[in-house]
């Protein structure tokens, strides 16, 4: 007998639903049963140009196709006031809401250098802020519920780092923390937080240069991970069967899963007169730069094609 995911009937907030991760996530979570509400405000990769409904409407429309249940919320993420009508939108739609998938985002690359504080306030202001103000405001739902599962959108430019993203690794690193947190304050409530780092090609990496034979072929091997990929891993971890499961990362990269590790101690070294800066560098750096972790971008540590 398959593992009844218990999503039938549960209502799903998923976040920058219009198109690519969040389009493909908000389908499975109606496959399995779920209501979905699409939030998207349809602007541009960098977040600017006019709004529009039509990525949503588009989403919506191939729900209904299945068979299932949505509403849209056009509201934006990165305002607490606009967070919380969202919910408002769930709530007086369906009366409740079980999951939230934090999956909106912008990307405005710069070498770090170069980068405009602007570039850097925008960036931070849809992914993490975003994704604490739309936490935030489900929080209030889950803890009267006594139930609620939050999967948050990661990445390893984050994680593990990239050239020409200071500011969407910072906010990555720092839905990690968020995660982290939400875990634990809210597991007294039956409340469950988890990170997904997806790979997939889509617009959000339709803007990695591929300038060199190396890109090139990076390019190549992420083509063939679309983003509907991602979407299983989600479903899961929104649902009663990862019940025991939080404050985890995880990430989905075609066929492949992966469970990745935390910020712990690797090595120490001790002195019991003290440390200088001079013995630091005479007996602590040389004891613990084997330890050292290499600065690697993901395509480093990511470097083989997916099957």
């Amino acid at each position: 007998m398959p593992i009844d995911l218990g999503l039938e009937g549960k209502v799903a907030i998923v976040t920058g639903a219009g198109g690519g991760i969040g389009r493909g996530i908000a389908l499975e979570l109606a496959k399995a049963g779920a209501k979905v509400v699409i939030n998207d405000i349809g602007v541009s990769l960098g977040g600017t140009g006019e709004r529009s409904s039509a990525p949503a409407e588009e989403t919506k429309s191939m729900i209904e196709a299945l068979g299932g249940e949505a509403v849209i919320s056009s509201e934006s993420v990165s305002e607490w006031a606009a967070a919380r009508r969202t919910v408002e939108i769930a709530m007086d739609a369906f009366g409740r809401v079980d999951a939230l998938v934090n999956n909106a985002g912008i990307l405005r690359d710069v070498i770090f250098h170069k980068m405009d504080p602007s570039d850097w306030e925008a960036v931070i202001g849809v992914h993490l802020n975003g994704s604490f103000y739309m936490s935030r405001a489900v929080a209030e739902v889950f803890r009267a519920q006594g139930a609620g599962a939050f999967v948050h959108m990661t990445s390893t430019s984050g994680l593990i780092g990239n050239f020409g993203q200071a500011n969407y690794s910072a906010a990555k690193m720092g839905i990690v923390g968020l995660s982290k947190s939400i875990a634990l304050d809210m597991a007294r409530f039956g409340v469950r937080s988890n990170c997904v780092a997806p790979f997939a090609w889509s617009r959000m990496t339709d803007s990695i240069p591929a300038t060199t034979p190396e890109e090139q072929a990076r390019v190549e091997r992420m083509k063939r991970m679309t983003p509907e990929t991602n979407a299983p891993l989600v479903v899961y971890l929104a649902s009663a069967a990862a019940s025991d499961v939080t404050g985890q990362i995880f990430a989905a990269r075609l066929n492949e899963l992966f469970l990745f590790g935390q910020t712990r101690p690797v090595r120490s070294v001790h002195s019991g007169e003290g440390w200088t800066p001079a013995t630091i560098a005479e007996r602590a750096m040389p004891a613990l730069k084997p330890s050292f972790t290499a600065p690697d971008r993901s395509g480093d540590i990511f470097c083989w094609d997916p099957v």
